[in-house]
């Protein structure tokens, strides 16, 4: 086999990365210095403030409804979950929804961990979603809106009961800013700025509905709580996590490097413009995908497709053929050589899931780059596969 044509054209940010996810392209050390509080007292004025307007123009941009409370909290979108669950959950039965690793995670957590005497686990395979038509009206709710690992999303917020006893704890954190949120089927939503907007690690989000807060103020959880899972106290709310008073010391590195992104959202258009761009950028790696033989979605149905972090399975037969660790070796043949070219970095399936490549097409990434990339993956399958093939 000869060996293919190496592409010209390179994409101008080559970071395809599910997470920590590439940064807006208006970024720069630059614009972040010039807004961080350095050195500074997060509980200082000025940094407070800049707390509160990350937490106040965060909600605004989301469309959180009025009367919700969104705050930042520690330990990324799992601190997030975690604080959700352990202060929540035990109330109510809880049906736990699965299709993939970090949903998985969740549902360990919740029997092995927290116990909870009436919880099912209903399950899918990656590349699917368990039966939604299944959980139970009374039941507290808890599932992945975007599955970052399987390239799954829910079709949509409809199989929710809008009459609903229990709550419903979203994990969303590859959706925000790239899929909508149906705010009235929601009563916990958390997720991580480092995915939709290209932010720096280690904070979370946590968004709570009236509900929510209720449920925290009028139950009390048997099993002890860490001091980072506490967001009651005396039995009312801690409304000053929702304020900028953050349970623990945030970066202020971080947070100003998520306000520069806030900002260039507002630049560009708002909450409409980051759904278009990532629905672009979908549609141009799908695109491709379809009239490429050797690859194909992971997810069949393409209502359930996620339009951020997309996963590709490879169908190629001499491929498919390989045991799951060929596969695997074939796959990271085509990561390694993508990224000594400097075309695509960090591009691999996740570990837990079946053995093919994840990119990232959230609103932070342009067009024309998922477009340059396409014949990088094209030419990373032929080099791989001539590598593979008898001498």
């Amino acid at each position: 086999m000869s060996f293919p044509d190496r592409p010209q054209l390179k994409p101008a940010r080559p970071e395809f990365s599910s997470g920590p996810c590439p940064k807006h392209p208006k970024w720069s050390p630059d614009r972040i210095a010039a807004k961080a509080w350095l050195g500074r007292s997060h509980r200082a004025s000025g940094p407070k403030a800049q707390l509160k307007s990350v937490i106040d123009r965060l909600a605004k941009l989301l469309e959180v409804p009025e009367g919700y409370r969104l705050g930042i909290v520690p330990a990324s979108d799992t601190g997030a979950y975690e604080m959700a669950m352990w202060s929540m959950l035990g109330a109510r039965p809880v049906d736990m929804l699965v299709w993939e690793s970090f949903g998985a995670g969740w549902a360990t957590d919740a029997v092995k961990q927290l116990q909870l005497e009436e919880c099912r686990v209903l399950e899918a395979p990656y590349g699917a979603v368990p039966d939604l038509g299944s959980v139970r009206k009374d039941a507290d709710i808890c599932f992945t809106q975007n599955g970052t690992t399987s390239g799954v999303r829910i079709p949509d917020f409809d199989w929710i009961p809008a009459d609903r006893g229990g709550l419903t704890l979203v994990d969303a954190t590859s959706a925000v800013f790239a899929q909508p949120v149906d705010w009235a089927k929601v009563d916990v939503l958390t997720f991580s700025w480092q995915k939709g907007l290209g932010g720096e690690g280690a904070h979370g989000v946590l968004v709570l509905s009236p509900r929510a807060v209720e449920r925290l103020e009028s139950f009390q959880p048997v099993r002890p709580l860490p001091k980072i899972f506490r967001l009651t106290k005396g039995g009312k709310l801690i409304e000053g996590i929702f304020s900028g008073a953050t349970i623990n010391t945030p970066s202020m590195l971080a947070v100003a490097d998520c306000e520069d992104a806030l900002d260039w959202v507002e630049e560009i258009g708002g909450l409409p413009a980051m759904l278009t761009r990532a629905k672009g950028n979908f549609a141009a790696l799908q695109s491709w995908v379809d009239s490429a033989a050797w690859v194909d979605n992971l997810v069949e149905l393409a209502a359930l497709r996620s339009n951020t972090s997309v996963c590709l399975k490879i169908v190629d037969p001499s491929v498919m053929a390989l045991d799951e660790a060929g596969q695997r070796a074939f796959t990271k043949r085509m990561v390694s050589a993508l990224e000594a070219e400097g075309a695509a970095f960090d591009i691999g399936g996740y570990r837990d899931a079946p053995p093919g490549l994840r990119i990232w097409c959230g609103a932070t990434v342009d067009t024309a780059d998922i477009e340059a990339l396409t014949p990088w993956l094209d030419w990373a399958f032929a080099t791989a596969k001539a590598e593979m093939a008898p001498a």
